[in-house]
Formats: C-alpha cells, structure tokens, sequence
C-alpha cells in the first residue's frame, strides 16, 4: 500500500486519545498506530481497550508471557506482520525467555517448551487457520492440560488478534520502530520482514 487506509489521528487530538495513548505506554513502551486510527471513532476504541484488558489479564496458569506467545502464533498463522512484530515484543515485556523468544518456531520438539504449552500452540495455529482446522485430537489434547476458564482465556487471545490481525493488515498500520526492531532481532531469522506496514 502507498499510504495506510486511514491516517491514525496525533495522540493529543483530544482527552481521551491521551488517556488511551498512556496506558499503551506501559503495555508496549509505545501506542501503536492501530489504536489511533481507531479513534476516529471513539467507541471502537474504548470497546477494544476494554476487550483488550479482559483478554489480556492474568488469571493464573495462563500467564501473561504465554498469552503472547500464542498471540504471536496466531498472527504468524494470519500473516500479520504488524501483529507479529507487536506479540513478540510484548512477550518479552511480559517476562518469556529469551530462550523461548528465539525457538517459538521450533516449539513442537525445543525442550524449552512443555507439553501443556505445546498443546495451547498447537489450539492456536488450528484456531486461526482460515478455514478453522480445529479438531477432536487438538481439543482432546488442550483439555488434557488446562481447564475450562483457562480454554477461554485462551480462544480469547486468539479473537482479539484475529481482529487486530484483519484490523492492521487492512488498515495497512505503520509500524513502531521499537517493534519492528523487536520484530527483526526475534523473527528475522525466519524470514519476518515488516511487509506492507511500512512508508
């Protein structure tokens, strides 16, 4: 794309992209581009920020740092650059190791990666597959390590990016350059570039 499809507005256009703005500072180091072009219509944002805060919460076992690992799944699944390059740099924020930053795509057989974590990567890549491939032997197997609320939270981070996936590479969001860096030291090396999020 030459331009993205709508300009984000400037994070002091009015009270609200402030707030808005401050909030992402501590989640991502910086308010993506995506939140802005949303304020054109104030509604969708606040409804995204408070869809993204029950999502992205930590209830337990289904921690902050694997939410976003599956999250990057999902996008890598989606083909989200921008998306991509956002989950891997909030996974580190969020505390995964650099170990398991560097080996997400060899999570099936890496010995960083447990079974239970193999089980919600494996749901996510099937749960974000257009057509949707989940099957009997993928939900079998996510049952067998994580329980109901916690398979909720789960297909719940994989919805909230299947809208940002479509959100971002339709609107054609430029990309921060923190997280396009974070995009290029973690994925880089498996063939991530920052595609169309960039003018």
């Amino acid at each position: 794309m030459k331009k993205p499809l709508v300009s984000p507005l400037d994070r002091n256009a009015n009270k609200e992209a402030q707030e808005m703005a401050d909030f992402y500072e501590e989640t991502l180091g910086f308010t993506p581009n995506s939140l802005f072009t949303m304020m054109h219509r104030p509604r969708i944002a606040r409804a995204f920020l408070e869809m993204n805060q029950a999502v992205m919460e930590n209830k337990g076992r289904v921690t902050s740092s694997l939410k976003r690992l599956l999250a990057y799944l999902s996008s890598m699944t989606a083909g989200c650059r921008y998306c991509e390059a956002h989950a891997i740099r909030a996974a580190e924020r969020y505390g995964s190791h650099e170990d398991k930053l560097n080996h997400i795509f060899d999570y099936k057989t890496y010995p960083a990666f447990s079974e239970a974590e193999r089980a919600v990567f494996d749901f996510a890549i099937a749960a974000s597959t257009v057509p949707n491939s989940v099957t009997d032997e993928i939900a079998d197997n996510l049952r067998k390590h994580w329980d109901d609320g916690e398979i909720v939270e789960i297909l719940g981070v994989v919805a909230l990016f299947g809208y940002l996936n479509r959100w971002n590479d339709s609107m054609g969001t430029q990309l921060e350059k923190p997280a396009a860096d974070d995009g290029q030291k973690f994925l880089g090396k498996n063939g991530w570039n920052i595609g169309k999020h960039v003018y």
